[in-house]
């Protein structure tokens, strides 16, 4: 479990990790250099969940050897699926990231949202959905990884 609080923002107490593949954790159906290191430094920490629509069709193999649970989901209705699945998780004890139009729902429910702007880009929406940017996924997972940096945005 991720423990801190932000003083003005929340106390958080974070059990699931969610993200998106395409835009946030690959490119082109290609997961970034240094994902696979810092999902596994990550895991046991929290329960990692990987949510996707896989454009590419290449999620299940950029993940290979990632402890994660991946979830593939149909073309229509992506974000609302995305918003279901981390409600079954619980909103409370959960933290999304994203970049994409159907990230948005699931960034604004979560305990935490990070959207991240990569090659892809990232919508508007997810930017306004969510509590934190940053310029990359290796930026994002460094929040966790180093919860100060969450302070130091996030505190009122």
């Amino acid at each position: 479990m991720l423990e801190v609080t932000i003083p003005g923002f929340a106390s958080l107490r974070l059990k699931h990790l969610v993200l998106d593949y395409n835009g946030t954790l690959g490119v082109d159906g290609k997961l970034l250099p240094g994902v696979r290191r810092r999902l596994r430094k990550l895991h046991g920490r929290v329960d990692i969940h990987v949510v996707t629509a896989d454009t590419f069709g290449a999620a299940r193999a950029g993940l290979a050897g990632v402890p994660c649970r991946l979830s593939i989901l149909p073309a229509s209705g992506q974000d609302r699926a995305k918003l279901a699945y981390v409600k079954r998780l619980g909103t409370e004890e959960t933290v999304c990231v994203g970049n994409g139009r159907n990230d948005r729902l699931m960034l604004k429910a979560a305990a935490l949202g990070i959207a991240v702007i990569q090659h892809e880009g990232a919508a508007v929406d997810a930017i306004g959905a969510a509590d934190v940017v940053t310029s990359g996924i290796a930026e994002a997972l460094e929040l966790l990884e180093k919860p100060l940096r969450l302070i130091a945005s996030l505190r009122a």
